[in-house]
């Protein structure tokens, strides 16, 4: 399968479908939270879907009341209103990376495979990440494995990085040769995978696309749509957390004149909803799975 998508029911009650409205996926993958999307749309419905990845184009359905872009999320209002498709009924992102792309080795995505180290989410634009770990100097390292893998040791495994790289580190196994210095004991999975987090968060600006796509779902959902949002971890909950309380990242609350909290969005979840123990024992993937859901004043 091409990637089982996590809590999918519960984000398709969450969008809340009007059978006549428009909607986007913004994330569409293999095209599981689409297909669910389409089935709950009557013949004047419209779905848009989004996926950087060229490979998910494969997974396209003939509909006609469907469309399936090419493109990056960050750019969702330019696109919508191109395909004249606003205001929209609802959103949806399914955030972080796919079943398909941690399992294609020559993604390089995957700790446990042999790969190259490319890690682009659209594989014909940005820097690869072997293009990264060869030439950030050893500060701008140990930032992006401070902020985007949470690592304690951010400031060793920089240093280290740059002292290996007299030969160009080209490949998965060639970064996990370099950085094993760097693994605490009974560890390795868990380092690792926070190290290849950071790694694919830059390259990809996933922080970046995020912020831009929350800030444009207000201006193209209608009053009273809802955006529904998966998260994978605390980076990118708390950007969605923040922005769906209040309206900024910071989550700090403005008031008007009158007192009253002036937001956007209204939270339809104050506490996120996580999946089932049934549904992380039939996908391990969903565990770290964090959806939630507001609703446009």
């Amino acid at each position: 399968m091409y990637h089982q998508p996590a809590l999918l029911h519960e984000c398709i009650e969450g969008l809340s479908i009007n059978p006549s409205g428009i909607y986007t996926d913004l994330t569409f993958g293999g095209g599981g939270h689409s297909r669910l999307i389409l089935e709950k749309l009557n013949s004047d419905g419209r779905l848009i879907a989004f996926d950087q990845d060229e490979d998910a184009l494969l997974n396209a359905f003939d509909d006609e009341r469907f469309t399936l872009l090419n493109e990056n999320f960050r750019y969702l209002k330019n696109f919508l209103r191109l395909h004249k498709a606003l205001p929209l009924d609802g959103i949806l992102a399914d955030l972080g990376i796919s079943s398909h792309q941690i399992d294609t080795p020559g993604r390089g995505f995957a700790t446990r495979f042999e790969g190259p180290l490319d890690m682009r989410m659209a594989r014909s634009r940005g820097v690869t990440a072997s293009q990264m770990i060869n030439t950030y100097d050893e500060e701008k390292l140990r930032t992006v494995f401070m902020l985007y893998g949470e690592l304690s040791n951010a400031r060793q495994l920089a240093s280290v990085i740059v002292g290996a790289r007299s030969n160009p580190i080209t490949t998965t196994t060639e970064l996990k040769e370099a950085i094993k210095t760097c693994i605490p004991a009974n560890y390795e999975n868990k380092y690792l995978a926070q190290v290849f987090q950071a790694i694919r968060i830059e390259i990809n600006d996933e922080m970046g696309a995020l912020q831009a796509m929350l800030k444009q779902s207000t201006d193209v959902l209608k009053p009273g749509g809802r955006l529904v949002v998966i998260s994978y971890h605390s980076l990118e909950d708390r950007l969605v957390k923040n922005y769906m309380k209040t309206g900024n990242f910071e989550g700090e609350q403005e008031k008007d004149f009158y007192g009253n909290i002036s937001a956007p969005l209204n939270p339809i979840t104050r506490k996120p909803i996580i999946p089932s123990e049934a549904e992380m024992k039939s996908n391990p993937r969903s565990r770290s799975a964090k959806l939630r859901i507001a609703q446009k004043i």
